[in-house]
């Protein structure tokens, strides 16, 4: 095999996510969330500015600008983008990194992919519906998962229970 860079990378970002547990979460089961394609000028239309940089181009929020982190009621976290359910509030925990944060998700809701726009590999997650970029997992949350899903407010709305 040619050793090029995007090889190396590419096998790099393969073994960094089987060491996260990348694939413990799995894809979701395509029998379960129907896709939602829409244009960009319908996203555009759909979206406030700052969600459309975050959900449709993998925009970051600046640390500690969310509502949402003091969010502390019963209910549940959507996608800002197309209303599928993707945490509750049982999940939420304070992380201390000024981003929503979530121990675990609603299993088929999420799919994730390698990111490697910081060098490093990271593994990203989105909506598995609308297919909106909500944030990075990692592997220092609380029990019972050790993970934490780390999200930007704006992709997200609350809907108390």
């Amino acid at each position: 095999m040619n050793m090029t860079r995007r090889n190396f990378m590419g096998a790099l970002g393969a073994l960094f996510a089987v060491q996260r547990g990348a694939a413990a979460a799995g894809p979701p089961d395509p029998g379960k969330v129907e896709k939602l394609k829409l244009s960009d000028e319908e996203w555009k239309k759909r979206l406030a500015p700052e969600q459309y940089a975050v959900l449709r181009h993998e925009s970051t929020e600046r640390p500690g600008s969310s509502p949402l982190n003091g969010e502390h009621r019963k209910g549940t976290f959507a996608c800002a983008g197309c209303d599928l359910a993707l945490f509750t509030s049982e999940a939420k925990f304070e992380s201390g990194t000024g981003w929503p944060s979530f121990f675990t998700f609603i299993p088929g809701h999420l799919e994730t992919k390698t990111d490697y726009k910081l060098i490093l590999p990271r593994v990203e997650y989105h909506c598995a519906r609308c297919e909106g970029h909500q944030g990075h997992v990692f592997d220092d949350g609380p029990k019972p998962t050790g993970k934490r899903y780390c999200n930007n407010g704006v992709a997200l709305k609350f809907t108390p229970a």
